[in-house]
């Protein structure tokens, strides 16, 4: 097994493999630039495998068909050898709430969080005339989490998970919305 995984440019050639949805392609993307900040800010020692994590979270998902009970466990089968365990096991637990996988490091938390994060910060972008993520700040997204009725399918709760590895969740959005703005043109807003 690789020492730190799989690079991130070889992380995104192996999702373009399996994985045919353009907007999938984008939120894997999005989270992998988020993954990688979050790592470079804790200081963490190998942020490309974090980063690599990010990209391939959903690696399985037009593979798993309607049963999401499997989402995470297969990708999680499908890269081992090429990540290092505790990434493995963040992608499976990424999705804990349907297939069972518990989350219990800094790691699993930050990619739950980094990953719903995309989705509610892509849609805060949609509401603005423009429909760029330019003019969009932290405290506009933040607000929105408080609003039910807006991202419906971006689970707040997860976004707030970034607490158990020790971000407040305004210092995190900011994070993760500098990290996306940095490759708008790539993610198309």
């Amino acid at each position: 097994m690789a020492d730190s995984g799989i690079s991130p440019a070889d992380a995104r050639a192996l999702f373009r493999q399996h994985v045919r949805s353009e907007s999938l392609y984008r939120h894997c993307l999005a989270t992998a630039v988020i993954m990688g900040d979050l790592a470079r800010t804790m200081n963490e020692e190998s942020p490309e495998t974090w980063e690599s994590a990010g990209m391939l979270h959903d690696l399985d998902m037009e593979l798993i068909g309607e049963d999401h009970s499997k989402h995470g466990i297969l990708a999680g089968k499908m890269l081992d050898g090429l990540l290092p365990k505790p990434f493995i096991h963040a992608i499976v637990a990424h999705n804990g709430q349907l297939n069972g996988a518990v989350r219990t490091s800094a790691l699993d938390y930050l990619l739950s969080a980094a990953e719903s994060v995309t989705g509610l910060i892509s849609a805060t972008a949609l509401i603005y005339p423009d429909r760029k993520l330019e003019p969009v700040e932290a405290a506009s997204v933040v607000k929105r989490m408080g609003k039910s009725g807006f991202a419906r399918n971006v689970d707040r709760a997860r976004i707030i998970e970034c607490t158990l590895a020790g971000f407040c969740t305004d210092d995190f959005v900011e994070l993760a919305l500098k990290a996306m703005k940095r490759i708008a043109p790539e993610l198309g807003i």
